[in-house]
C-alpha cells in the first residue's frame, strides 16, 4: 500500500550523470517512503536526462521536467511549482543521503508542529580521502536570532546556509511567495534561508548527519572567476540586510507589545 506523500525532494540536475546513480539507489532505501522526487534538469549535455528516466518506475512519485540551462536557482524555482506535499527540501544531484534522511524531516514536523524548519548535520566526502561529520553532536530549539547566526556561520556554525540539509513547510513558502535569487551564483541558499527565517519562526536542528556532501572539482562552487567575487559581496549584504531589517522590525513589535502590555496594566488597576 502506498503511503501518502508528505514531503517533496526536489532536485536539480546538470551534467551529473555518473552521479545519479548513487543519489537515486540511496533514495530508494528510505525508511519513511512517504515523499515525491522531483527531478529538474537544467539543460544536461550528458545522459543525465536518461538516467532519471530509467529510475522512473522504480519510485512511486516521479517527476523529471527538463528546462533550457538557467542554473541551480531557476531549477530549484521550477521544481517549487509542483510542490503539493506539506514539506519540502532540496537535494543536490551529485550527492547522496541515509536512510533515515526523509524520516528525520517528517518525523521532526509532525512531532513538533510549532516549528517550521527542519535542520539535520551532513558528512562531507571526498574522492581521495575519508569522509568527515561536520560539527559535533548537538541540537534542539533554535530561537530566530540564534538561527539567523547558524545560518550565517558566525562562530563557526556547523549548520550553515544550505537548503539540502533542511526541509521547510510549503504552506510558508507559497504564502509568502519565496524563491531562490536567480541573479547570483553565491550565497543563494543562505539568502533563501535568511528570507524564510524572517516569515516563520521555530526552528529545530540536530548536527546528526543524514546527508553526504559531495567534493568534486567540477562542481560550480569550486570553479573560481570574477563574477563570484561580486557575488559573494552582493550575497553578503542581501543576507545581512534582510537580517538587520527583520530584527529591527522584531524590536520594534517587542516595543509595542510592551507598551501595550503596561497600558493594559493601568487600565486594570484603575477599574
Amino acid at each position: 500500500m502506498l503511503q501518502v506523500p508528505k514531503l517533496t525532494i526536489i532536485m536539480p540536475v546538470y551534467n551529473t550523470a555518473q552521479y545519479l546513480p548513487r543519489a537515486f539507489d540511496a533514495l530508494l532505501k528510505q525508511v519513511n517512503k512517504a515523499f515525491k522526487l522531483i527531478v529538474v534538469d537544467d539543460g544536461s549535455t550528458d545522459n543525465s536526462v536518461e538516467v532519471a528516466q530509467s529510475y522512473a518506475s522504480r519510485f512511486p512519485y516521479f517527476k523529471l521536467i527538463q528546462k533550457e540551462n538557467g542554473g541551480p536557482s531557476d531549477a530549484r524555482n521550477v521544481g517549487i511549482k509542483y510542490i503539493d506535499t506539506p514539506y519540502v527540501t532540496f537535494h543536490d544531484g551529485d550527492d547522496w543521503v541515509d536512510p533515515g534522511y526523509t524520516a528525520f524531516f517528517i518525523n521532526a514536523f509532525e512531532e513538533h508542529p510549532n516549528v517550521n524548519l527542519v535542520s539535520c548535520g551532513y558528512w562531507i566526502d571526498y574522492p581521495d580521502k575519508k569522509e568527515r561529520v561536520v560539527g559535533h553532536p548537538e541540537g534542539g530549539f533554535l530561537t530566530r536570532g540564534e538561527t539567523y547566526l547558524k545560518l550565517t556561520n558566525v562562530f563557526g556554525s556547523p549548520m550553515k546556509g544550505y537548503s539540502w540539509n533542511k526541509a521547510y513547510k510549503t504552506a510558508i513558502i507559497n504564502k509568502y511567495h519565496l524563491r531562490f535569487d536567480r541573479d547570483i551564483s553565491l550565497l543563494e541558499d543562505q539568502i533563501f534561508n535568511v528570507k524564510y527565517t524572517s516569515v516563520a519562526r521555530g526552528v529545530y536542528y540536530t548536527q546528526k548527519p543524514y546527508y553526504h556532501y559531495w567534493q568534486r572539482k567540477g562542481s560550480i562552487i569550486h570553479q573560481p572567476n570574477f563574477k563570484k567575487v561580486a557575488d559573494n559581496f552582493r550575497g553578503n549584504y542581501r543576507v545581512w540586510h534582510k537580517i538587520i531589517k527583520t530584527i529591527m522590525k522584531d524590536r520594534e513589535e517587542e516595543k509595542m507589545r510592551k507598551k501595550l502590555d503596561r497600558s493594559a496594566l493601568r487600565d486594570s488597576d484603575a477599574q
